[in-house]
């Protein structure tokens, strides 16, 4: 329609003013304006469902991640931090979104008018319309060298976003320790310098990028100037008519700002395109672990059995974190496990659930490897207390069917007395209806362990895992908790990581750690008398009177 006007109106000019034919002018006014109509309705309709379809593919594209995200293993999601994962999902989906926008409106739009804007200027006089094809070439050869120098920039720029985020993460995160030690100067200095680093980037970008307008209007004038002294030439030559001359620096308007658009939808397109390559590398990221084609899907006991295990986290690393564990653990057994720091008892009990696969050997519960269960069911059977407690913003009734979504409010009240949770949630005026905030702010770091222990009692797993996860009681309630157990759940089997020697000497045995190696494993007594690590942390936490006062309160 935008194309059809400029003709109509050379039509009114020749056929109407000039001969004084006014019907003609009426009737092609009309036509003008049902032109104008239908190119205002269809420009509506463009940018309604031009919105509708980025936002759709904004969100199609956030939602594709992050379900494929859920997928991936822990050695996938080592690849990826945590803050370049939320820079893909918010600002890079962001960019693509905008570019596609623009593409919807602009690429099938400015292509289309200025092919028709052409055509039509070459049907008027093409020698006059032969500068706007030479024009158009110019320009794009230009615009070529101008994007490619800027995209490079850009594909340095958004990595540059994630370090800024998580700068922020861990500020906001850590922040009563950043308090604490008076830091605030230090973390807004950091982040200071990590938003320069992507302002210097973005700035040396938009310096490549700002030549576009004055090239594009530059060309724009020149060809309005060459029509208008050659078309003047032309018209007193009788070789060209005025009217003709109108429509021909309409279709140079219209083609140059078509050209114009393009090269908006092609900078959209450069920056967009680091974007569009780092949403890739995580859509194409294939999760490391896989189920089985026919994955056996119920786990008899919790018995567990090492053969010849050894793991790293890299598979190129030199040295494995763990190195030939060979373990047998019958089903009900209570495990304790203790070590230095570095030891990898984390990494031993992470390949019971399958979080990660052994590199080497077997890793064997309920009688059957742990490659060839369903990967759910397993984990639904082997229940992980981590070091790192997490509770979720809602209420203590919430947080807990995390670990059973149809859990009966008795059931839940059960989990948290076997827990020692039950009395400090009474005391809370609301109860199990109490609101957690946002990463468990609102509770203590005891009272968190162990709502996260009785949640992950709720799934009546047929092993139990405790990573540390007593650290923050006293021993007392760390003993009332271990005795809950033992009466309990009997039959469910417990390994127990821990610093303190009082949480794990009562266990049925006790496995020592040291360098990724077993270097003992046997009851209490048998360590006291048979292993130099376990009698050296015995000693040392014994006759230093222990970690924690017997009689002391919670932290």
């Amino acid at each position: 329609m935008e194309t059809l006007i400029p003709f109509l109106m050379a039509s009114i000019i020749d056929n109407g003013v000039n001969t004084g034919n006014i019907s003609h002018i009426y009737r092609t006014g009309g036509l003008m304006i049902v032109a104008a109509s239908i190119g205002l309705l269809a420009g509506m309709a463009g940018g309604r469902f031009g919105a509708k379809a980025s936002t759709g593919l904004a969100k199609n594209l956030r939602a594709s991640m992050f379900e494929h995200i859920q997928t991936f293993s822990f050695s996938n999601i080592d690849k990826f931090s945590t803050a370049g994962l939320i820079t893909r999902l918010t600002t890079d989906v962001t960019n693509i979104q905008n570019a596609y926008q623009m593409m919807l409106r602009m690429m099938m739009r400015a292509p289309a008018s200025m092919i028709c804007a052409l055509i039509m200027a070459f049907t008027i006089n093409r020698k006059l319309a032969s500068i706007y094809l030479a024009a158009v070439i110019i320009l794009g050869v230009i615009l070529f060298f101008i994007l490619t120098n800027a995209t490079r920039y850009f594909r340095m720029a958004f990595p540059k976003y994630d370090a800024m985020n998580a700068s922020v993460q861990e500020n906001v995160s850590a922040i009563r320790v950043v308090k604490a030690y008076v830091r605030e100067d230090y973390e807004t200095d950091k982040f200071r310098q990590t938003s320069e680093n992507i302002f210097r980037i973005f700035k040396k970008a938009e310096n490549k990028l700002v030549m576009n307008a004055p090239l594009m209007q530059t060309t724009v004038y020149t060809c309005i100037l060459l029509i208008s002294w050659i078309g003047a030439k032309m018209i007193v030559s009788t070789t060209l008519t005025t009217g003709e001359l109108m429509s021909l620096l309409a279709y140079c308007m219209n083609i140059l700002m078509s050209l114009m658009m393009l090269s908006m939808v092609f900078v959209m397109l450069s920056m967009s395109t680091a974007s569009m390559e780092r949403i890739s590398e995580v859509l194409n990221e294939e999760s490391d672990l896989t189920n089985p084609e026919h994955p056996v899907m119920q786990v008899p006991d919790g018995s567990i059995r090492f053969q010849h295990v050894d793991f790293s986290y890299q598979p190129d690393s030199r040295e494995p974190v763990l190195k030939d564990i060979c373990l047998t653990i019958h089903s009900g057994e209570t495990i304790g496990i203790i070590g230095g720091t570095g030891s990898a008892k984390t990494s031993l009990i992470s390949l019971i659930s399958r979080l990660y696969d052994a590199t080497a050997g077997e890793v064997i519960v309920g009688g059957r490897n742990v490659r060839e269960y369903d990967m759910e069911v397993l984990r639904n059977q082997v229940s992980v207390v981590l070091q790192s407690n997490v509770l979720f913003s809602g209420t203590i009734y919430e947080n807990l069917r995390w670990g059973n979504k149809d859990a009966t409010d008795e059931e839940c009240r059960r989990a948290c007395r076997l827990a020692c949770a039950d009395n400090f949630i009474q005391s809370f005026p609301d109860g199990y209806d109490t609101y957690i905030e946002q990463g468990g702010s609102n509770v203590s770091g005891g009272q968190k362990q162990r709502l996260c222990i009785a949640r992950a009692l709720l799934k009546k797993p047929k092993i139990l895992i405790l990573d540390d996860s007593t650290s923050a009681v006293d021993t007392a309630t760390d003993a009332n908790i271990r005795r809950a157990f033992r009466e309990g759940i009997p039959d469910t089997t417990k390994l127990i990581i821990s610093q303190r020697i009082s949480s794990v000497q009562d266990a049925d045995r006790i496995i020592v750690m040291e360098n990724g190696q077993i270097d003992g494993f046997g009851t209490h007594e048998e360590l006291l008398q048979t292993n130099a690590i376990y009698c050296e942390i015995y000693e040392s936490q014994i006759k230093g009177g222990g970690d924690f006062d017997e009689k002391a309160g919670e932290l």
